[in-house]
């Protein structure tokens, strides 16, 4: 037999072994990175556009002074689910969505370290998605803002169900964010390929490693808060009533020790995209490797010591408040020098400006002005003067917004060539980018102005005449641009599926693992598990890997016939051992509906059905662990 027939049917059985079977139980069963990956970006991209159009709706409302759009109560409801389902169901899973696409490809392996747990964890935020806009279908949604501000959060001031959605909501949510997160640790230092030792990583990996190891940290502090809060609201307990010894402020410290490091979890993974998608462009390897992966983790850490950055004006001591506003400062270092990273790569290489480096462009401009105005809100006397003003709101959307959508949509014109195998309008592209930029920064630089000439923030109208109006205008007008340049993204990528041209294994002639496979992978990946020696392999091992036509070098081949990756060493990705890897199962979706159930109990107060849900979870527990072949595996 030829080297190229043994090549062939070896791709055959690695591909019987490794497909996911097909229909629909063999899709809902599926535990493959690359449908999960799939999955969490158009759910999480369907969740961007229905809070812009949440955005939109309060835009009109504020377009001028005394509109009678919205009533409050109205206004109020879709002004927090605006910002729950952009903090919590786009901006994280969007990242995550990429991340478990990616990350097998990038660090050469098969799968991820836990394929069902991965399952479970977006079944998981689906289904707490869903749960969460339940409030909206039953006309009583959440209506104390995305923070949930006690006392506001008090049966006194809100009775309906819509907080109790809010607050089991974003408890179920958190079991998928931490269960990715466990995933993502344990991949990253179990499973990379032969040589890939932690400073050949690219950086996406180092932005996602910080993010998950900040996920476990930060996520248990929100956890309680939200236990004492459906506690407070369904059994009548004080944990945030003043009047009977609790403390509302103890709910803005739970938050925000959560909340500051929430930003870098949804910032960091995409400051990773961008310092793997710059170097591409620029034809040479990002400047300070070694400081840009530092200057991550950094930033993971410090953001843990600024959550009193968010109450500077709650009366706090002041020796405290001076310790915060220094934190804020110092954690501008590493995020500079990230930055200049970016500048000297771009400064020092040889640009090609297609679609996915204009974004990346766009980015570093609004990374910049949204870092100043972060910097200047961490100063006590500027903070004290325009705290809860518009200015806050400005700086806001150019830290989740600027620093987090424009690196997505740049990874995805960068990306869907390798998921789908098909390459998306260069042209669209350009004109995508610009009425995004310039719609952005028309809806959210005046901002800035508006909240210096007083203009309070979380407010559903205001009197005319104040001198607020115009400026409120060109912002609703701005964000209907911007929302048009989501919907160009939308009409290219439909296009794209279509009549894309076919991309190749490497249309950008990028130099990191995932280019050395076709377009889209294949089911196993890689057909022999490389051995890595740079950070840029596919540039220093010649165009023939660029090309597809040969692996990296000649790695461990594991059993033809088993369903197998290699577990390396953590600090130098020595091989170590060989791991099986369990197949296909329905058991994830099962325990997701079981929990599901019991939430829904929950927010009822229906104490004998909350009971069969967790009855019908620990079941699914047993049976997902149980020896045996398991429901929606392949025989």
């Amino acid at each position: 037999m030829s080297a190229t027939a043994a090549e062939a049917a070896r791709a055959s059985r690695l591909a019987a072994i490794w497909e996911t079977r097909p229909g629909v139980v063999g899709a809902l069963a599926s535990v493959d990175h690359k449908d999960v990956g799939k999955r969490y970006l158009v759910t999480a991209f369907v969740f961007l556009v229905v809070g812009g159009i949440e955005a939109l709706l309060m835009r009109i409302q504020l377009a001028h002074g005394g509109a009678s759009t919205l009533s409050p109560e109205l206004y109020d409801e879709l002004f927090t689910m605006h910002g729950v389902t952009m903090i919590f169901l786009y901006a994280s899973p969007i990242l995550s969505g990429f991340a478990n696409y990616l990350w097998p490809i990038l660090i050469g392996t098969r799968d991820m370290a836990f394929p069902r747990m991965n399952a479970l964890s977006y079944w998981i935020f689906l289904f707490a998605g869903i749960f969460i806009y339940t409030s909206m279908a039953i006309g009583d949604m959440p209506d104390a803002g995305w923070f949930a501000y006690a006392p506001l959060t008090g049966k006194a001031f809100s009775p309906g169900p819509g907080l109790d959605f809010y607050a089991l909501g974003l408890l179920f949510l958190g079991i998928s964010t931490s269960v990715g997160a466990v995933n993502f640790i344990v991949t990253l230092f179990k499973m990379r390929a032969p040589g890939m030792s932690l400073n050949r990583m690219p950086i996406l990996v180092w932005g996602t490693l910080t993010a998950s190891f900040s996920i476990i940290y930060a996520l248990p502090p929100l956890s309680v808060a939200l236990v004492m809060l459906w506690f407070d609201r369904q059994f009548g307990m004080h944990f945030f009533d003043s009047s009977a010894g609790g403390s509302p402020l103890l709910w803005q410290h739970l938050f925000w020790i959560f909340g500051h490091p929430w930003v870098y979890i949804i910032v960091l993974p995409a400051m990773g995209m961008v310092s793997d998608i710059i170097p591409t462009f620029c034809r040479r390897p990002l400047v300070g490797y070694t400081y840009v992966a530092f200057a991550t983790v950094s930033t993971g850490i410090i953001g843990f010591g600024v959550w009193v950055h968010h109450m500077f004006a709650t009366g706090l001591p002041q020796l405290s408040l001076s310790f915060f506003s220094a934190a804020s400062l110092v954690i501008a270092i590493p995020s500079g020098i990230s930055f200049f990273a970016w500048i000297a790569t771009i400064w020092y290489g040889r640009p090609v400006f297609k679609t996915p480096f204009l974004f990346m462009l766009g980015f570093i401009v609004l990374f910049a002005i949204g870092g100043v105005s972060g910097v200047m809100t961490g100063l006590l006397p500027f903070d004290w003067q325009l705290t809860d003003t518009y200015f806050v709101v400005a700086h806001l959307h150019y830290v989740l917004i600027g620093i987090n959508v424009f690196p997505v949509v740049g990874a995805l014109y960068y990306w869907l060539p390798k998921i789908t195998g098909r390459m998306l309008s260069e042209r669209l592209g350009r004109w995508n980018f610009w009425v995004m930029f310039i719609g952005f920064n028309v809806a959210f630089f005046p901002m800035h102005w508006l909240g210096i000439l007083g203009m309070p923030r979380r407010i559903f109208t205001y009197p005319a005449g104040l001198g607020w109006d115009a400026s409120n205008m060109v912002v609703t007008a701005g964000a209907f641009v911007f929302a048009v340049g989501i919907l160009l993204l939308s009409i290219n990528i439909a296009w794209s599926l279509r009549n894309g041209v076919p991309a190749g294994p490497n249309p950008w002639d990028a130099g990191t693992l995932e280019w050395s496979i076709p377009s889209p992978p294949p089911p196993y990946n890689f057909e022999v598990i490389p051995t890595v020696d740079s950070r840029h392999p596919l540039w220093e091992n010649g165009p023939g890997i660029a090309e597809g036509e040969s692996d990296l070098t000649e790695g461990p081949v594991l059993d033809e016939d088993g369903h197998e990756v290699i577990g390396t060493s953590v600090l130098d990705g020595a091989p170590e051992t060989i791991q099986h890897m369990p197949g296909d199962s329905l058991w994830p979706l099962y325990l997701t509906l079981s929990l599901t159930l019991l939430f829904y109990s929950l927010v009822s107060a229906h104490w004998p059905l909350a009971v069969s849900g967790a009855g019908l979870a620990l079941v699914c527990l047993v049976g997902w662990h149980w020896p045996g072949r398991d429901p929606g595996e392949e025989g």
